[in-house]
């Protein structure tokens, strides 16, 4: 059992070394620290509920959006590309903004962004401010999205599994209500697809509550720069030349691929469904239901994944999963609309399979954050240009075959390279040779 949550605990990409103490020690009970220990639950809870509503709650209004602001096709698609970029970019400043200004504080500052980025974007009249406002709420998720497991195995060290267990669900539960919900309430609140996207601006306000109040908190602030400097301290590991490791180049293209799919299918799939003449509601039902299948399913994959010395055949079967749905898109995308929906949730849980597969391809946790680093951030990139061109495609061709079967084209290479991202071997061992 032991085994398995240390397993577990270096599958997740974001934590840059070995554990650090609590700011406290574990057996201690006071009132002031079981306080402030419901306070970091909750905030981690509130903060993964926010990181991904930005997104899907777009995509389930995307038709409103680009007929209120005369967008073009090509200019959605760009929008749609967006995620990918600031997560790209702005996940990179993380973890030097917390070590100037911690971890609790950027968070902070992160979901006041999301909040503010969320009230405006539907206000500005513009694709222009509609862009950079968007771009001010991801910015914010971005930040938020890399210093939360670090959050995690700060306070948390002998319980990493667990929450981030917590977190994932959370995050998981956030995108699927967005999708869910956002049209329904849209109506409710009278039409205005202004309105059904300002809403997801609450939740965020909410959310920068807790971060202030632990912010403010001299006492947690103060044993939380201890840790950080006693890790800082401990972490004497030269650097891998990453670059020379052929399977860390394999993991860095399959994160690219699987996180292409999912942003197009967070942009693009309530459309596609719309199109073929499913109600709004109900398109954004059927996103919620593509999004929901990863919360079992995050936690079922990777005990899976840890337990085969090669991951190949989960990745062949992911992808299985997908050429199905996009089939099924393809030839009759609103008669096994639930169908395809399920299906091509199955297939985006190769996200929690490539975290899974950081933590097994290195030996140590240096070598875990180095390739966290790379592939995150050279996939992240990687997966810019695909929902671009899905609306490019859509544009030119008048319809959705030409971009579907873009789609299912990217998962053949997605699937070989996560065979080859899961051969049983090391990043140290091959930048070694």
């Amino acid at each position: 059992m032991a085994a398995s949550e240390e397993t577990r605990t270096r599958t997740h990409p974001d934590v840059s070394g070995p554990a650090t103490s609590p700011p406290a020690t574990v057996g201690e009970r006071s009132p002031a620290r079981a306080w402030t220990m419901r306070l970091v639950v909750l905030g981690i809870v509130l903060s993964a509920l926010n990181l991904r509503p930005a997104i899907t709650s777009l995509g389930a209004l995307l038709e409103e959006v680009r007929d209120g602001l005369g967008m073009s096709g090509s200019v959605a698609g760009l929008l749609t590309s967006v995620p990918p970029l600031c997560f790209a970019v702005f996940g990179v400043m993380a973890p030097r903004l917390a070590r100037r200004f911690g971890p609790g504080a950027v968070v902070c500052a992160g979901m006041a962004a999301i909040t503010a980025g969320l009230i405006v974007r539907p206000y500005t009249g513009g694709t222009a401010g509609f862009l950079a406002a968007s771009a001010l709420a991801l910015m914010g998720i971005a930040v938020s999205n890399v210093l939360m497991p670090v959050i995690v195995k700060r306070w948390f060290p002998d319980r990493v599994g667990s929450m981030t267990g917590l977190y994932s669900m959370a995050l998981a539960l956030g995108t699927s209500a967005a999708a869910a919900v956002t049209v329904p309430m849209t109506e409710v609140l009278g039409g205005s697809w202004q309105s059904g996207l300002a809403l997801w601006a609450v939740p965020a306000a909410a959310a920068v509550l807790p971060w202030i109040a632990l912010v403010r908190d001299r006492r947690a602030t103060s044993a939380g720069e201890a840790a950080d400097r006693q890790e800082h301290a401990r972490e004497d590991a030269p650097a891998l030349r990453i670059t020379r490791s052929r399977t860390a180049w394999a993991l860095a293209v399959f994160f690219g691929l699987q996180a292409t799919a999912a942003y197009i299918t967070m942009g693009w799939m309530a459309q596609i469904f719309r199109d073929a003449g499913v109600a709004a509601g109900t398109a954004g039902l059927l996103l919620a239901v593509t999004m929901v299948m990863g919360v079992p399913l995050a936690f079922v994959i990777p005990r899976l994944a840890t337990r085969l010395p090669q991951q190949g055949p989960i990745v062949l079967a992911l992808g299985a999963c997908g050429l199905a749905g996009y089939a099924g898109l393809y030839f009759a995308p609103a008669g096994g609309a639930w169908a395809w929906a399920l299906l091509l949730g199955v297939s985006n849980c190769a996200f929690p399979l490539a975290l899974t597969m950081v933590g097994m391809r290195a030996r140590t946790g240096a070598g875990v954050a180095q390739l966290s680093g790379f592939a995150q951030s050279t996939g992240y990139l990687i997966s810019i240009p695909g929902p671009l061109l899905v609306g490019v495609l859509y544009q030119h061709s008048g319809g959705w075959g030409l971009p579907i079967a873009l789609m299912a084209g990217l998962m053949i290479p997605q699937m070989a390279v996560g065979v080859l991202a899961g051969r049983n071997r090391t990043v140290e061992a091959e930048a070694a040779r």
